[in-house]
């Protein structure tokens, strides 16, 4: 019978490409998160007259703070640090009146205006130089699972109040008018009014991209075209 003593394999030295991989992609995230900040702080002055400088975006800025935060909130998130990132947000949640999940993919310049009250759910998607003003709702409907929050094109703008909820998508440069309740798909260039919201195309009227007033008033027309069918009637 033969016996044989069994040896301990001695462990191979890690190889410098995966050496520490946590700690470099650490620290590109940083550099990319820099370069990140300042693309918003410069689009947060091009769209806020108020803003006047920099420092003051990075200082007095609650929707800076907010969207900042989030970027590393769903870092950790990404990499399985789920209760850490989590409670980062609700932090965030306590200070600037902004829930923000940490699962939401949020693209770069987003302007999150005064900010009190807004909502952006886990499987949230917002495209590149998007606007939010307070109190808007990027949520659910409480029956979908999976992907069940919306997804915002580029330069998308939702108007203070607004709800848009479910797995829908908004196409991009598409204008959310305030107090409007989105709960079907809205295309590209095109606005979207009311409650539930209908969606109203820009036919050559000028709608300036952060103007929440002079849009055009869906139920009104139909309204005024309501008045002239009744008035045909009554000649005839």
């Amino acid at each position: 019978m033969k016996i044989t003593i069994g040896l301990t394999k001695p462990k191979s030295p890690p190889s410098p490409s995966t050496a520490k991989p946590d700690r470099i992609s650490l620290l590109k995230k940083l550099l990319t998160l820099c370069d990140e900040l300042e693309y918003d702080m410069d689009r947060i002055r091009e769209r806020d007259p108020a803003a006047r400088n920099n420092l003051e975006v990075a200082l007095l800025y609650s929707g800076f703070h907010a969207v900042t935060a989030h970027r590393l909130s769903h870092y950790l998130h990404n990499k399985g640090y789920r209760l850490t990132a989590r409670a980062l947000s609700q932090f965030v949640k306590m200070l600037t009146g902004i829930e923000i999940h940490p699962g939401a993919t949020i693209g770069k310049g987003l302007f999150i205006d005064h900010g009190s009250g807004v909502v952006i759910g886990e499987t949230a998607e917002i495209g590149d130089d998007c606007t939010l003003y307070q109190g808007v709702t990027l949520g659910g409907t409480g029956k979908d699972l999976g992907k069940r929050h919306p997804t915002l094109g580029d330069h998308v703008m939702v108007g203070a109040g607004a709800k848009v909820l479910g797995p829908i998508k908004v196409g991009n440069h598409a204008k959310i008018a305030a107090g409007a309740v989105v709960l079907k798909e809205i295309p590209e260039n095109s606005t979207a009014v009311g409650i539930p919201a209908k969606v109203v195309r820009r036919d050559g009227a000028a709608v300036e991209d952060l103007d929440q007033i002079n849009i055009p008033d869906p139920i009104a027309k139909e309204l005024a075209e309501l008045r002239e069918a009744i008035a045909a009637l009554k000649e005839k």
